[in-house]
């Protein structure tokens, strides 16, 4: 069976010589040897390759400012929720304090001390689930498993890793 090329005016495919895609009309004109050709080849990967890196580049710092401005954002309002936490505390002081004294002769001590319990308390609760929360964390056991048998394929000795 031979092949039908489509210079070949026979029409036995019905493709007229001016319908031929344009890069097959380059490669039969031009006298480029296979080595020419995959050089191009090559060049093009790589400008694609750095024509890639540089988006990425571009897209990872736009990405990146407004992270930033977003964790701005987020510490603002972490130091809101603690100046309000801190007024909480004070109300809750001076609550207990009129509690336990009078509006008079508030028992500032023993309401300081009362506030501080309460705190330490959440502050062990929150410290026993945090603790919890990481003990359930294993790291990366596949890639450290799969690290550890480096050495041995670098030697060639891939069949001590099974």
């Amino acid at each position: 069976m031979t092949a039908q090329y489509p210079e070949h005016s026979s029409g036995a495919h019905g493709v007229a010589p001016e319908d031929v895609d344009e890069s097959y009309q380059r490669y039969k004109q031009e006298d480029r040897s296979l080595g020419d050709i995959i050089s191009e080849v090559m060049d093009n990967a790589s400008t694609l390759v750095k024509q890639e890196v540089e988006l990425a580049k571009a897209e990872a710092k736009q990405a990146a400012s407004r992270a930033g401005k977003g964790v701005g954002m987020l510490v603002g309002a972490g130091i809101a929720a603690f100046m309000a936490l801190f007024a909480l505390t004070l109300l809750l002081w001076w609550l207990f304090a009129i509690l336990i004294g009078s509006s008079a002769d508030p028992a500032l001590g023993w309401s300081g001390l009362i506030v501080t319990v309460i705190w330490l308390v959440v502050a062990g609760i929150l410290a026993a689930v945090g603790k919890s929360a990481l003990d359930k964390v294993k790291g990366l056991p596949k890639t450290q498993e799969t690290v550890k048998k480096i050495p041995n394929a670098a030697k060639g000795n891939e069949e001590e890793n099974r």
